[in-house]
């Protein structure tokens, strides 16, 4: 028996069609987004069906997995009102800010929602929405998430126009006319800024606040519930966040930390019980399975590689060989590596720092040294702020596109302090979204237990210094106008996290 996992991230579709027993990867599609921080839905649903072609219609179950904080608006017949806002849609600070006050401070939010928003929220963006687009704030009817709406879709939801218009679907409209039947999971419900993932319910008291009015909000299935059925049978699974999906893919055990070092960086971990911490550092989030899953965000993570491996005039290949030439410490330069501001630490405004350069060290392999150096350290620190929340660090799952390199894979178990595994490349997403499928026909507690992925395992003597070094230009500084300023300055304000 087939099942089909879905992920519908920022830069494209991919499905993975898998074996419902154990796992093993029969085919496989993909299909690009359009870029930007916005996007018409439409354009997913095209690029799921292109994607899928071939695919979907083999699968006994299908489960979506989606990019995290999206905001789908839609009104009472079912219509998208205006492109989504994506996670990366930054426009939303300052709403985040006052919704941040209006609510008492980080201590609320953290206590009731297990994180304080930031402008990735959804319902920072429902506030810049009543705020800058009056008219579409009214007529908004429901909000969903992006998987929320894909996986409307794949059940045969469907909008008043499209459905009079005739248009191909997967499956044909579900309930009667003008009925919207959302359905979304605890894992990205935990990332809309008003779920509570403590409690496992919504608070629709946060929504009203920031749009202005009540709306319809997707009922919360449990894990793995079968949701509904698409046009050829298959049943259809809840769904869930990217990072979640990741999560059930990796077969994320307790103890172990994944790190993924893409174009921003993530650490998190799964726990047995809920976090909430006010810095706003640590995201508190639940995960696919009724458990949570604390994370960290880094803005800076793989794009830093690509920058330095620019500036020696190399690719990442050459740049990870460099950096290997190179030795600890990297001659003496210390690379703050945030390159495009940071968001742990709070740094929005803040830019890059090499500290140390000297005529002696100044090399293209010390270089490159001090940027795997800073990224790892950065990645390091993130996921150090996971002890906080019950989480043990005993190993680290290194993945995303910068473990390829040979240089972060060697370097990194000095800098983590514990033995790191590498996964063999794969979409985690999407193997999430598929394990998630096979669950769900199967009715049982737990998740199937499919084989874990082969993982190459790296080890290497703890190299603290090289984190405390990272410290003393961080700490050094504080955002104040848009400019990294010593902590020391009295003028300017901390933006709130």
């Amino acid at each position: 028996m087939l099942v089909a996992g879905v992920d519908s991230s920022t830069q494209s579709t991919k499905i993975l069609l898998c074996q419902a027993e154990d796992g093993t990867v029969v085919g496989q599609g993909s299909a690009p987004h359009p870029g930007g921080t916005e996007c018409d839905p439409a354009a997913w649903w095209a690029a799921l069906a292109k994607a899928g072609d071939g695919l979907l219609d083999k699968a006994a179950a299908v489960g979506v997995a989606g990019q995290q904080h999206g905001m789908v608006v839609l009104d009472e017949d079912g219509e998208v009102i205006r492109p989504a806002l994506l996670w990366n849609d930054m426009r939303s600070a300052g709403a985040a800010a006052t919704l941040i006050r209006e609510r008492g401070g980080p201590l609320w939010w953290a206590a009731q929602t297990g994180s304080v928003p930031n402008a990735s929220f959804t319902v920072t963006k429902l506030r810049w929405l009543a705020e800058h687009e009056p008219q579409h704030a009214a007529r908004t009817f429901a909000v969903m998430l992006p998987h929320d709406w894909l996986t409307w879709r794949v059940r045969g939801g469907r909008g008043e126009r499209e459905a009079a218009a005739g248009h191909p679907e997967l499956g044909p409209r579900v309930g009667p006319e003008r009925e919207i039947d959302l359905v979304t999971d605890r894992g990205d419900a935990s990332g809309t800024g008003y779920f509570s993932p403590a409690a496992g319910h919504w608070l629709p008291g946060v929504v009203t606040a920031a749009l202005g009015h009540p709306v319809l909000l997707p009922r919360v299935a449990r894990p793995a519930e079968v949701v509904g059925e698409t046009a050829w049978g298959a049943a259809v699974a809840p769904g869930t966040g990217d990072n979640m999906g990741a999560a059930l893919g990796l077969g994320l055990a307790p103890g172990e930390v994944a790190v993924s070092i893409g174009t921003s960086g993530t650490a998190y971990a799964v726990t047995a019980i809920p976090s909430a911490d006010p810095s706003g550092a640590v995201a508190g989030f639940a995960d696919a399975t009724g458990r949570f899953l604390p994370l960290v965000c880094t803005v800076n993570a793989g794009l830093v590689l690509s920058a330095v491996a620019e500036l020696i005039g190399t690719d990442l290949a050459g740049l990870s060989e460099a950096a290997l030439a190179a030795g600890p410490g990297a001659g003496g330069l210390t690379l703050l590596p945030y390159l495009d501001g940071e968001r742990t630490p709070n740094r929005p405004h803040a830019s890059g720092v090499l500290r140390g350069l000297t005529t002696r060290n100044a090399t293209r392999q010390n270089l490159a040294r001090a940027s795997v150096e800073a990224v790892l350290a950065s990645l390091a620190d993130a996921a150090g702020l996971l002890a906080r929340h019950g989480v043990e660090q005993r190993s680290v799952l290194l993945i995303g596109g910068g473990a390829k390199s040979e240089a972060v894979r060697q370097l990194a178990p000095g800098i983590f302090g514990v033995p790191v595994a590498v996964p063999q490349p794969e979409e985690y997403v999407a193997l999430g979204a598929a394990r998630q499928a096979a669950w769900a026909l199967a009715g049982t507690p737990e998740p199937p237990e499919w084989p874990r992925p082969p993982a190459a395992p790296y080890t290497g003597p703890a190299v603290p210094h090289l984190r405390e070094r990272l410290a003393e230009p961080r700490d050094a500084t504080m955002t104040v106008g848009g400019r990294a300023q010593p902590r020391t300055q009295t003028t300017g304000t901390r933006r709130p996290p």
